[in-house]
């Protein structure tokens, strides 16, 4: 079932996403609605699966992470995708998994200490069973960081 949302509601997932520990006082003070009001139209948007939780946003360099990775994931044969991904979400440095149409199966986003780091990585992951080929994009800078508008 699809959800009406309104421009309060819109308003109110622009103050969540921009700081979602933003207290529902103030949202209720800038929307020009009660405490209450905010707490409904919250709970009704997490009920509609909108709204999944929240979260901290930890900075991956700030731990030591250095290097950040795109893989292209080739398989052998599709049939293999289950046995793969089980062997993927196994590595840690493996932050993100998406299975995508086109050259690759699976692109995954990696953090690494350093090069070397990437290196012996990318070196197990091209030993698990059913991996035919990767290819490797190491990201220079993060240039667009960009919150939902809406």
């Amino acid at each position: 079932m699809k959800v009406q949302i309104d421009g309060v509601d819109q308003k109110i997932l622009s103050y969540l996403i921009k700081n979602a520990r933003i207290p529902f006082l103030e949202i209720a003070r800038e929307c020009g609605i009660s405490g209450a009001a905010i707490h409904q139209r919250v709970k009704k948007l997490e009920d509609a699966g909108i709204i999944d939780g929240s979260r901290f946003i930890v900075k991956p360099r700030a731990l030591g992470y250095e290097v950040c990775a795109f893989v292209g994931i080739s398989l052998d044969h599709a049939q293999q995708y289950k046995i793969v991904v089980d062997k993927i979400e196994a590595i840690t440095e493996i932050v993100e998994c998406h299975f995508t149409t086109g050259s690759f199966t699976f692109i995954v986003k990696m953090l690494c200490r350093d090069n070397q780091h990437l290196m012996d990585i990318l070196i197990n992951l091209q030993n698990i069973p059913g991996i035919s080929k990767t290819e490797t994009f190491i990201s220079l800078e993060q240039t667009v960081d960009r919150e939902i508008k809406l």
